[in-house]
């Protein structure tokens, strides 16, 4: 059994044996066979991954093809993305007309 959650609204999830490119999120629909529920997926590493043999993938949240694919088990934290929206919303204030 595989246990993991979703990226995007935190729910648990559980498959029976592997995740298919195709599974979505029964919460939110978000795709679950994607960079930011790889057990590889790392922000601190050259292109945002563990694995240095897989390719490159532009969009982390996407289902992709990656062979490396292994469904996180921890719960990931919208930490980051929660500082790149408080980054952004200060530099449209900043260069508000």
């Amino acid at each position: 059994m595989k246990t993991g959650f979703c990226h995007h609204c935190g729910e648990k999830l559980q498959f029976d044996d592997r995740v298919f490119r195709n599974d979505t999120c029964p919460g939110c629909g978000s795709d679950i066979y994607c960079c930011l529920n790889c057990s590889d997926f790392s922000e601190s590493y050259p292109n945002q991954c563990r694995e240095n043999q897989a390719e490159r993938i532009s969009v982390k949240d996407r289902r992709n093809f990656c062979e490396y694919f292994s469904l996180s088990e921890t719960k990931k934290s919208s930490q980051s993305r929660d500082k790149a929206a408080e980054a952004r919303r200060k530099l449209e204030e900043l260069f508000k007309k």
